[in-house]
């Protein structure tokens, strides 16, 4: 995909933070959109702000934690637009604990929201992708904990490190297909995650544990504007591109780690293994 000028995008947790600046940077650049997101009063918004500034934009109230909302959105947009360019799953939440006091509801609260939600969006999407045949770009948010454990954020890392996977392993089953993939790692960005996360769990989770904190972060953790973020990610669609890391700060704890992958092998060696 080399422009978005008469493109149709498609972005779920589009509403505000990361999805809604990025709805803006698409449009900038000529899209078409639509948005969902399960919060319907701040879609409504939303939508209506776009319009208001002469975009084609359009909502569906969504929670992709359900298949069925996601195939309905995938209908919705294939119905509107005839064909999808982009398909961004950015609907997320956020969850901080330790592993030994999360409770099994924290534990499907995150996983269902932060993992199967993308799950959800491969599952609608990628079958009409490929029938269109013509160029598009599927995109992951997943965070800075898909690629560096944190302590305190076990089930985040674990749905993370998850959307990582999928997209790893999607973007070399399709790209013959002339489909790109890209996967979003931020670090903090300057969005309501955690109020927005609050807000979206349901009394099918039950309240969170005793043990459920704020995003554990130093004071000199870097943050950026959602809107940079947006606009790097629209950058990296066009250059197909899989990683989209924008914290320089994040680029020595990913090199120690696999540093540390590759000095296991030599201790393993000096020690005497030979397979």
């Amino acid at each position: 995909m080399d422009h978005y000028q008469g493109r149709n995008a498609v972005i779920t947790g589009g509403a505000s933070g990361i999805g809604l600046a990025a709805a803006k940077e698409f449009a900038r650049r000529g899209a078409r959109l639509m948005l969902a997101d399960i919060n319907e009063t701040a879609l409504d918004d939303a939508v209506s702000t776009l319009r208001g500034d002469g975009v084609d934009a359009h909502g569906v109230v969504c929670d992709t934690r359900k298949l069925d909302d996601v195939v309905h959105l995938a209908d919705e947009a294939f119905n509107v637009f005839g064909t999808v360019h982009v398909v961004f799953n950015n609907a997320g939440i956020a969850y901080a604990g330790s592993i030994v006091d999360t409770s099994h509801d924290d534990w499907r609260f995150v996983i269902d929201v932060d993992l199967w939600g993308p799950i959800h969006g491969v599952e609608a999407f990628l079958p009409r992708l490929i029938a269109q045949e013509d160029d598009s770009h599927i995109v992951f948010t997943s965070s800075f904990a898909g690629l560096i454990p944190n302590v305190g954020l076990g089930p985040y890392c674990v749905a993370k490190y998850g959307v990582v996977a999928l997209a790893e392993t999607l973007q070399r089953e399709v790209r013959a297909n002339g489909i790109g993939v890209s996967v979003l790692c931020p670090m903090i960005v300057a969005t309501d995650l955690m109020a927005n996360s609050e807000r979206v769990r349901s009394s099918d989770y039950g309240p969170p544990s005793s043990s459920a904190q704020e995003l554990p972060m130093d004071s000199t953790d870097p943050e950026v504007r959602a809107e940079d973020v947006a606009r790097l990610t629209a950058d990296a669609i066009l250059a197909n591109r899989l990683y989209i890391v924008p914290h320089q700060a994040a680029r020595a704890s990913i090199q120690r780690r696999f540093e540390r992958i590759d000095r296991a092998f030599e201790d393993q060696i000096a020690e005497g293994w030979t397979h």
